[in-house]
């Protein structure tokens, strides 16, 4: 009965990522021993400070709806961590709390984009970024960006994709799923081109900012002046703070666009869940260095992957200086036949280790790159050598 459904949600793309591990799950189901790599969730749990914070919200009877926008407690703390984190100065009012990043930028195209406008998304991008503009009536313009650039856009690439109906650009630093990370040079470079279109507006999807492996530092577009104005910085506590499951993330915007996501939100979902914003409060409060053991953890994991799949012929990685994915080019197998298997792309690729290595990951096509595959190595050492093996037998 799919005519009965509307034409918005006919045309809308599942999630790669979340479709991949259903898929990955129903194997379980069968009986099949299954490696998920495909999910961006890190594999520890909430630090207990934070799970403090959250019983104590419970004794302290936290339990009716909240403001909107956020508690002002909490929209505190966010204020803070801009300032201590980011350099970056905002007002309350310039701050809205939502149920995850991904409403947050929802929010932001809903209240934004009109019918026809044109969004510069850098490729490879999140899987989400293309569809949440879509759903907005706008239309997602990629732009192809090369391992060799690091899978970062440059200037010149910027410029060639700006027309008269460009009303965006979105892009996350680090990156999902490359792991790239602009510096701030980078993004001047950028901010330049962008100065000379001051209808386009930036958003910045900050939520990978922590994992952060120290070979360039974390900027923020907004940090510059003449961008402050027309840049919304978009972050959570998903991934650093291993928080997926809590749903909170925010955005740091100029106070009109923060007012029409306030407005917005309030007839949709209205404000986040009571327990898991209190806890956030402490989350933010507390310093940046008592997450970094899972940042260690995940740099070790690093080595250890790109060790693994650079000794896999065909594989081509750049190195991810943030987040826990690697995202390696796999062109090599494209037109070839594995097991009886033709690969002719990435979709095909990532089918083929399913079904024939156990081994979960997600094509390159979700992510606006139909070059490469994206591996998580937010998993155990044992899970991803054993993984990594897998791979390696099923296509030898």
């Amino acid at each position: 009965m799919s005519n009965q459904l509307s034409d918005r949600i006919n045309s809308l793309t599942p999630s790669a990522t979340l479709e991949m591990a259903a898929k990955a799950r129903e194997l379980r189901t069968a009986g099949k021993d299954i490696i998920g790599l495909s999910l961006g969730e890190p594999d520890f749990n909430t630090p207990d400070y934070i799970k403090d914070a959250a019983i104590q919200a419970i004794r302290d009877d936290y339990n009716a709806y909240t403001p909107v926008d956020g508690y002002a407690e909490l929209k505190s703390a966010i204020i803070t961590k801009f300032k201590r984190d980011n350099n970056l100065s905002y007002e309350p009012s310039q701050i809205v709390v939502s149920t995850g990043a991904k409403q947050a930028l929802y929010n932001v195209a809903q209240a934004v984009i009109n019918k026809g406008d044109e969004v510069i998304l850098p490729c490879p991008y999140w899987v989400s970024y293309a569809d949440i503009i879509k759903l907005a009536d706008g239309v997602p313009v990629e732009v192809p960006t090369s391992l060799e650039n690091d899978f970062k856009m440059t200037p010149k690439e910027l410029e060639a994709a700006i027309t008269p109906n460009t009303k965006m650009i979105w892009y996350s630093s680090p990156c999902n799923p490359s792991g790239s990370i602009y510096s701030k040079e980078e993004l001047r470079g950028l901010a330049d081109i962008l100065k000379k279109n001051p209808q386009i507006i930036v958003v910045s999807d900050e939520i990978y900012e922590h994992i952060n492996y120290g070979v360039t530092k974390h900027a923020s577009m907004a940090e510059f002046e003449d961008m402050y104005d027309r840049t919304v910085t978009v972050n959570g506590v998903a991934k650093a703070f291993a928080m997926t499951g809590w749903r909170i993330g925010y955005i740091g915007a100029p106070n009109y666009i923060a007012r029409a996501c306030n407005k917005l939100q309030g007839q949709v979902t209205s404000g986040a869940n009571c327990i898991a914003q209190r806890a956030v409060i402490t989350a933010l409060e507390e310093s940046p260095d008592r997450i970094k053991y899972m940042v260690d953890e995940f740099k070790k994991r690093r080595k250890l992957i790109l060790d693994l799949l650079n000794d896999i012929p065909g594989f081509k990685c750049n190195e991810p200086e943030g987040a826990f994915y690697v995202y390696p080019d796999v062109t090599a197998y494209f037109g070839k036949t594995l097991n009886g298997t033709k690969i002719n792309n990435a979709s095909d690729f990532a089918m083929y280790l399913l079904e024939h290595a156990n081994v979960a990951t997600v094509t390159g096509d979700a992510f606006g790159n139909g070059n490469c595959i994206r591996i998580s190595y937010a998993a155990s050492v044992k899970e991803i050598e054993e993984a990594i093996s897998r791979i390696k037998k099923a296509i030898s």
